[in-house]
């Protein structure tokens, strides 16, 4: 099994550039944040969840959590287990009869079930030590490609992922507007679709 770091969930916002969603998460004990990309209904469910927000009729996440309620099962914790051509992978730990099973999710969705069950929430270290960020340090290095020094010898990733990672640390300093989600519903979509997901994927963010 590989080696796990809890996490909480920081904060979900807005990207300033593009209006995509991100949920930041934070390592328990550290200055350490891992920033996952996700879907505007997802982030929508995570906020009402930690904001508590209550909802005349239950929402996607509600009827997954009273779905596995009534079937005598227990959610015990999430995990964000994989990182692969920048997409994150997660799973589900739900005990049920006296046995623990894993499901494959999305950590998008899990984080959404992860909230409304209050369990914890892990990230393999091998992901929190390839995308994980620490301010001071991503902010030097900024600097140092503005001067013109040469980039750090450490890990090479591509450069969409070098990008995509400065820019979300470039909002995350610039505290990024908190992401309002209830007056978003002026979307131009309502359909979570995995078209939508495959569309974000080709464009090289880490979204779930």
């Amino acid at each position: 099994m590989a080696k796990m770091v809890e996490v909480v969930i920081d904060s979900v916002r807005v990207s300033l550039t593009n209006q995509q969603r991100i949920v930041i998460l934070r390592e328990t004990g550290t200055d350490r944040y891992l920033p996952i990309w996700i879907g505007p209904y997802e982030a929508e469910s995570i906020t009402y969840a930690l904001q508590e927000v209550e909802v005349a009729r239950p929402l996607t996440h509600d009827l997954l959590k009273n779905i596995m309620h009534a079937l005598n099962g227990k959610l015990i914790r999430v995990e964000v287990v994989s990182l692969r051509e920048d997409v994150f992978y997660g799973n589900l730990l739900v005990e049920t009869n006296g046995r623990i099973i894993e499901i494959d999710s999305r950590p998008s969705d899990a984080l959404a079930l992860a909230v409304r069950a209050h369990v914890p929430i892990l990230v393999a270290k091998e992901v929190m030590d390839t995308a994980g960020i620490i301010p001071e340090q991503e902010t030097q290095e900024a600097e140092s490609s503005t001067q013109g020094s040469n980039p750090p010898t450490s890990a090479a990733p591509t450069s969409e992922t070098s990008e995509g990672r400065l820019s979300v640390f470039e909002d995350f300093l610039d505290k990024l507007n908190l992401d309002d989600l209830n007056t978003s519903t002026d979307d131009s979509t309502t359909d979570d679709s995995t078209d939508d997901n495959d569309s974000d994927e080709d464009d090289n963010l880490k979204k779930t």
